[in-house]
């Protein structure tokens, strides 16, 4: 499915969000290839964070992005195992969005490909919530990569036939 160079792109505003207990800036993997990605791809990195997996740290930072004009998307890595710790999945839930259920089906039938039935333990998920959509990936970079590159990186660009997320985004909030 092409991408009609007649159409214009536009970039979209991303802010990244590591769930992590143990991660720092110095070893966000994850999110270091997130950005890369998306800088190749021409997009604007919004805002970044780190913060630890805890459903009312993800739900505070989300309200905040969600509410901030210059965020149009926010994609984050980790939390979405199955672990005690893993609470991505639970903290989109609490912020009353409208559920994206084909990304995750999706991003798990991609993963089976390469990974085969280890798939089953990711809990990836998508909503849009007041506008702005918003991605939760596992952790790895392989996971982020897949994500990306077999999902994000058409349904983000805006020149994507039949249809796109970016084309649907001033109708978002009718």
């Amino acid at each position: 499915m092409p991408i009609d160079d007649s159409r214009p792109f536009k970039p979209v505003r991303i802010a990244l969000l590591t769930i992590s207990d143990s991660r720092g800036a110095a070893d966000d993997r994850s999110g270091d290839t997130l950005e890369q990605l998306l800088a190749e791809a021409g997009h604007i990195l919004a805002a970044r964070a780190i913060i630890k997996d805890e459903a009312d740290l993800i739900v505070s930072r989300l309200h905040n992005w969600i509410d901030d004009p210059e965020v149009d998307v926010v994609i984050t890595t980790g939390g979405t195992g199955l672990t005690g710790r893993d609470v991505t999945p639970e903290a989109l839930h609490r912020l009353d969005g409208k559920d994206i259920p084909g990304f995750g089906e999706l991003f798990r039938w991609l993963s089976y490909q390469k990974i085969g039935t280890s798939t089953i333990q990711s809990r990836a998920c998508a909503i849009v919530a007041r506008g702005t959509y918003i991605f939760a990936l596992p952790g790895s970079t392989g996971a982020v990569k897949d994500a990306w590159e077999g999902i994000l990186a058409t349904q983000l660009d805006s020149r994507y036939r039949p249809c796109n997320f970016v084309e649907l985004m001033p109708r978002l909030t009718e």
